[in-house]
């Protein structure tokens, strides 16, 4: 019995957490180009990690309730992560049309060090109010529900789900390699990124408009 409740506990965890990481987000094509310029990939991968399971374990601890009763605090997270979100859009379109092409492959990016891209995730995690919305109320608020230490094996599960979809990624980019080695694919990515964060800091302004 306690180990029928411990294993849909665990699966719980992982299936929940899987289905909502599995998008092209601003954090995992962060963590793709990472990879396929082969820079600090298993430092990324293991923030991704970390930072989900302490967003959820954070959730799962009550913080879903407490930003329920505190709109405030949304609110204002909300426009910082919409700003920031515009901002590196319009970079990233920047980028597609006037950066050069040995800066787009990367001739540039030895002189990032491991503080300086981790704090750029760090950023674009921390500042995504989509990120919340999927670990601290999301999966946070169901993971809530397991009784006394499966909330523990839940969270477990979760973790289990974003590092297996983060190593996943960073194999994906390394296997892309190639296909990076010309500039083009670079301003595809650029492209794809820009419209995303624009079309996300849409996506809270408005929700942040409707609410006012």
């Amino acid at each position: 019995m306690w180990t029928t409740l411990i294993s849909s506990s665990w699966i719980a965890g992982f299936t929940v957490c899987l289905s909502l990481i599995i998008s092209i987000g601003a954090q995992n094509l962060y963590v793709l180009r990472q990879a396929v310029q082969g820079r600090h990939v298993r430092a990324c991968v293991a923030w991704c990690v970390f930072s989900d399971v302490l967003l959820i374990g954070i959730g799962v601890a009550g913080m879903s309730q407490l930003l329920g009763r505190e709109p405030d605090w949304a609110y204002y997270l909300s426009l910082g992560g919409a700003l920031f979100l515009l901002a590196y859009g319009l970079y990233a379109l920047w980028r597609v049309f006037y950066a050069a092409d040995v800066a787009l492959q990367g001739a540039h990016a030895a002189q990032r060090g491991l503080l300086s891209v981790l704090s750029t995730l760090a950023v674009i995690t921390l500042l995504n109010p989509h990120v919340y919305l999927d670990t601290v109320l999301l999966v946070g608020s169901i993971g809530a529900r397991q009784d006394g230490a499966l909330k523990a094996v839940f969270v477990a599960g979760a973790a289990c789900a974003s590092l297996l979809w983060f190593m996943l990624l960073a194999c994906a980019g390394r296997r892309l390699q190639h296909w990076f080695a010309h500039p083009m694919p670079w301003r595809m990515l650029d492209a794809l990124t820009g419209v995303m964060m624009l079309a996300l800091s849409w996506w809270v302004w408005s929700g942040m408009a409707a609410v006012a």
